[in-house]
């Protein structure tokens, strides 16, 4: 039981350190958000330094995790995700995955009339999937200004300079499947079936 324990405690360094680059967010924002030193922060990802109690709760609500996300607790039978809603600009994100790393699952909503804003194209490390559930998106990639329908998926290198937005005065709502090191979803599609083929 005490390897188990110490095993638990020796992970939450790099699951500290994947939580912080995946919300891109610096030892020194993570600092000034926590109250903790940025020295200490940095041992704690390290795992020079043991985490504490008094270290993992400010740690957790900083994250937007539970504090058994930060220590990987056993299963304990429920599979419900506890969604926190994270609000960026007018972008509303529902994390749909609990593990820090590997790919992330995420619901996203867009308010309406939220395309009329002048797109700020980004970049960042990673690969994106998404998937539009209800709306109309428009997704400015690269030169490339299209309009996204329910049903419609689009995959591409979050390298390329990208933006989101509503299409018109309608919300939408997409599912995007996003990893940092570059992970692809690959999304399998049955040809549309054409009457006048040879066997129809």
């Amino acid at each position: 039981m005490d390897a188990e324990f110490g095993q638990a405690l020796d992970a939450v360094g790099p699951r500290l350190r994947a939580l912080r680059r995946q919300r891109e967010t610096t030892l020194a924002d993570l600092s000034n958000a926590t109250g903790i030193s940025v020295s200490t922060l940095s041992r704690l990802e390290s795992g020079s330094r043991k985490p504490t109690l008094e270290l993992l709760l400010p740690l957790a609500k900083a994250h937007g995790v539970t504090l058994d996300e930060l220590v990987d607790a056993p299963p304990t039978g429920d599979p419900r995700v506890h969604m926190r809603p994270v609000k960026r600009g007018d972008l509303t994100m529902l994390p749909l995955t609990r593990r820090a790393g590997g790919i992330q699952a995420y619901k996203l909503i867009l308010p309406a009339g939220s395309g009329r804003n002048e797109p700020a194209p980004q970049t960042h490390e990673g690969y994106e999937w998404l998937y539009v559930l209800n709306g109309r998106l428009r997704m400015v990639l690269g030169e490339h200004d299209l309009v996204l329908s329910p049903g419609e998926a689009a995959e591409f290198d979050t390298r390329v300079p990208h933006w989101f937005g509503a299409a018109d005065d309608q919300a939408v709502e997409f599912l995007s499947l996003f990893g940092k090191q570059g992970e692809r979803a690959h999304l399998r599609a049955r040809p549309k079936h054409d009457p006048d083929s040879p066997g129809s």
